[in-house]
């Protein structure tokens, strides 16, 4: 499903007007998405956490990418695509449909049994005809059983518990979040991070607690609402030790 991170947390020393004509100049950007796309395959299925896992780590890999960066192939691409909206889509592929957008230049990342192949980002009008014939809707999965608890020293991106969204939707909002996180975090965090490997949680957060995360300081996705859900819903919240750790004591 295709969603769009419109803010995360904003700096304490920017106003509100500031912050607005942020958020304009990003629309008035040439429009760019990262397309991810997830095997989902008819008589095997991954669980939806696993395939939610995996797509967070799949917008992490390809950020800490060296073709992402300098004067890498993707650099260019990846700088316009950040500097406008950050769309991400989610497409669902199987059988020969995922074997012709594996011959394609990107990624691919797996989780216990998922498997995402994540692309350099591409014009919002100029997909790749292997990646635009992919369906978008239709990627529903379930989780076997609850997931456990998260180990307390992993990063978790929580989801707000009050929404309903679809496994593509919930996939492409934990890449924001991871996405958030990356954007907060140092240099030395981020190569600490990429050398374990991504490690991280998606979690659906307890209702009680889902204000306080939202005000916590964390990085927060907001939704833009261009599918299944208001436009301003805040979906999910990136929790990375790092980040917490920062965060001015309360009370």
């Amino acid at each position: 499903m295709t969603s769009t991170e419109t803010a995360g947390q904003q700096p304490d020393n920017s106003s509100a007007s500031a912050f607005t004509q942020a958020a304009n100049d990003r629309d008035a950007a040439p429009q760019f998405v990262l397309p991810l796309v997830a095997r989902i395959e008819k008589a095997d299925p991954p669980a939806r956490t696993d395939a939610l896992e995996t797509a967070a780590r799949a917008v992490l890999v390809l950020l800490s990418d060296e073709r992402s960066a300098g004067d890498g192939a993707w650099a260019a691409a990846v700088r316009d695509w950040q500097d406008a909206r950050i769309r991400k889509v989610v497409r669902r592929a199987r059988g020969a449909e995922w074997r012709r957008a594996g011959a394609l230049p990107g990624i691919t990342v797996t989780g216990a049994r998922a498997e995402v192949r994540v692309f350099p980002p591409v014009p919002l009008d100029g997909w790749p005809k292997e990646l635009a014939r992919l369906q978008v809707s239709g990627t529903e999965l379930d989780d076997p059983e609850p997931p456990g608890a998260p180990a307390p020293d992993r990063p978790v991106l929580w989801l707000n518990p009050g929404l309903e969204m679809s496994a593509g939707k919930e996939m492409a909002q934990a890449g924001h979040a991871a996405h958030l996180a990356w954007w907060e975090l140092s240099g030395a965090e981020r190569a600490a991070w990429r050398a374990a490997g991504f490690p991280l949680s998606v979690r659906s957060a307890a209702a009680a607690e889902w204000e306080t995360l939202t005000r916590s300081g964390l990085p927060v996705v907001q939704d833009a609402g261009f599918t299944e859900i208001a436009p301003g819903s805040c979906t999910v919240v990136a929790d990375h030790p790092a980040l917490r750790s920062a965060l001015p004591p309360t009370g």
